[in-house]
């Protein structure tokens, strides 16, 4: 036999050998598939109905990638999510030809004047810059890798002018002053990864003037790597100041006050997505982690739906009082507003005892988490553009609100988004979500099951392996850098100088029918209403 008869041979063999094992899987599939009870699909077409299954499977990548619009995807949209990606890869915002929003669509506008502030007119820090890197794109061909370019990049870091700069709690030993109005949201080590942490640390470092919440998980080693200013949260399950009954230990609490970066401790009551306790498994309880939160290795924690301390607005006030002594600094709470009865019982009782925090922050309905419940999610909590005008109206009515700031959080990722929550009332702005795309997150909705395939919302070592801290620290620079240049461009069309300076009157609202009203109508109407 030759060669080429030899290799028909095996050829032929191999195929008879291959074809047999299809054979007998098929038919093992088929029996089985015929004989389970659990799918009814399978026992009708058995084999056939796993193409079913396979394509339910991939159905939400096929969805994201290519059957969604650019507008309609749930939590972000393509277009939200490219926008993030592309400020914080390339720092450039700048789209073409036209608006994919829907005009004809109810909607607040910022109003623009009809002689807008020239750039040299704008009042701005313009001596502090920052070094970042970024990506210039070269070629993007559709059938190979894009070609990029990475390189160094200067910049303002567009902080405000010293004069505008917002101060937290001014009558404490150690106020807390911020010359940027966006900071990072509460997110946990834990939910986090390390290598997530640290990026966003050393990212936030590098941009200067805004904080970071290290979340109710307490303070970790990664939360430190930037030398970013941070706001220490308190949850319910008192992690990180815990002491063995689960209770507040106040030498730990004095201990963590201590570490200069700390500037303020926040206490949460609630979250936009989830207004409950939580859990963490046993398994997931490392010995890093068991350290970082004061509880025991292996060994399942439960989070309680609220504090044991206090159970009203007097004990919570007196609670607040009491840390802000032992720690001289600024002490703020976290809510979520389901209408204006809670927050009216605080206003009240700050505006007759003089006690109260020193800045709320309150979350949208329509915030994130790393794991809740479907109904907690939808239908617990008022959005932010409905909580924040509740907040602000009330505070006023008790002749409170200059005692206190508002740190506004819940899907405000773009300049204009930001504008309209400053014209609202908030002071300062928190991001989360945005910041987790920044650094890879590709919205595969896994956050809750430590599997997430970019290494963000993950623990596991494997899977950290393909987030880059040195890479992915500069993507966090330039997102917020990005946005605070756009707040100080929205700004300057606005025909103010500043972005604290946005009030209601900059703010219009178009509903369905094109009928214009202003936000300080809006307002107004709130007001009576809580009055």
């Amino acid at each position: 036999m030759n060669i080429a008869d030899i290799f028909t041979v095996v050829s032929f063999i191999f195929i008879a050998f291959v074809t047999i094992i299809l054979v007998v899987i098929v038919i093992y599939l088929f029996i089985f598939d015929r004989n389970q009870k659990a799918h009814s699909i399978l026992r009708n077409y058995p084999v056939l109905g796993r193409v079913r299954y396979f394509f339910e499977q991939v159905g939400p990548e096929f969805r994201q990638y290519w059957f969604n619009n650019d507008t309609e995807g749930k939590p972000f949209s393509r277009d939200d999510y490219e926008h993030i990606v592309k400020s914080s890869k390339y720092m450039r915002d700048v789209i073409g030809f036209g608006s994919k929003r829907d005009f004809d669509e109810e909607g607040f506008f910022v109003r623009n004047d009809m002689f807008p502030k020239l750039t040299e007119e704008m009042k701005l820090d313009k001596n502090t810059r920052i070094t970042t890197k970024r990506y210039i794109l070269l070629k993007d061909p559709l059938f190979s890798q894009r070609k990029e370019k990475w390189e160094d990049e200067q910049s303002l870091a567009y902080l405000l002018h010293d004069d505008d700069a917002v101060v937290i709690g001014s009558n404490t030993k150690h106020p807390f002053v911020l010359k940027g109005l966006i900071g990072m949201s509460a997110m946990s080590y834990g939910s986090l990864g390390d290598q997530a942490i640290t990026a966003l640390s050393e990212g936030l470092g590098l941009a200067k003037g805004t904080w970071m919440n290290t979340g109710e998980g307490g303070l970790s080693p990664y939360h430190l790597k930037g030398d970013v200013d941070i706001i220490m949260q308190i949850g319910p399950a008192m992690f990180g100041v815990r002491n063995k009954d689960g209770g507040m230990d106040w030498d730990e609490l004095k201990r963590k006050s201590e570490i200069p970066q700390i500037k303020a401790f926040e206490i949460k009551l609630a979250q936009g997505a989830k207004t409950r306790g939580g859990h963490i498994d046993a398994e997931k309880v490392t010995p890093a982690i068991a350290e970082i939160r004061k509880v025991e290795p292996f060994k399942s924690v439960d989070s309680p739906n609220r504090f044991h301390e206090f159970s009203d607005v007097p004990s919570l006030c007196e609670f607040i009082e009491k840390i802000r002594e032992h720690t001289g600094k600024p002490v703020g709470i976290k809510m979520v507003v389901g209408s204006n009865d809670s927050v009216e019982q605080l206003a009240k009782y700050m505006k007759d005892t003089g006690k109260g925090p020193d800045f709320i922050t309150i979350d949208g309905g329509e915030g994130g988490t790393g794991a809740s419940y479907q109904e907690l999610i939808d239908s617990v909590g008022l959005p932010i553009k409905s909580a924040l005008p509740i907040l602000v109206s009330t505070l006023e009515k008790y002749g409170v609100r200059d005692r206190v700031k508002i740190i506004a959080s819940g899907k405000l990722f773009t300049p204009d988004r930001i504008a309209i929550a400053i014209a609202m009332g908030a002071d300062l702005v928190n991001i989360a979500r945005g910041f987790m795309i920044t650094i890879g997150c590709i919205q595969t909705l896994k956050c809750h099951s430590n599997a997430c395939p970019v290494g963000v919302a993950t623990t596991d070592p494997e899977l950290q392996k393909a987030l880059i801290i040195d890479e992915k620290k500069y993507r966090a620079v330039n997102f917020l850098v990005t946005l605070r240049k756009g707040l100080y461009r929205i700004s300057a069309a606005a025909g103010i100088d500043s972005p604290i300076h946005f009030k209601p009157k900059h703010i219009m609202y178009k509903d369905d029918k094109s009928v214009i009203t202003s936000l300080e109508n809006i307002l107004e109407d709130i007001k009576q209403k809580i009055i």
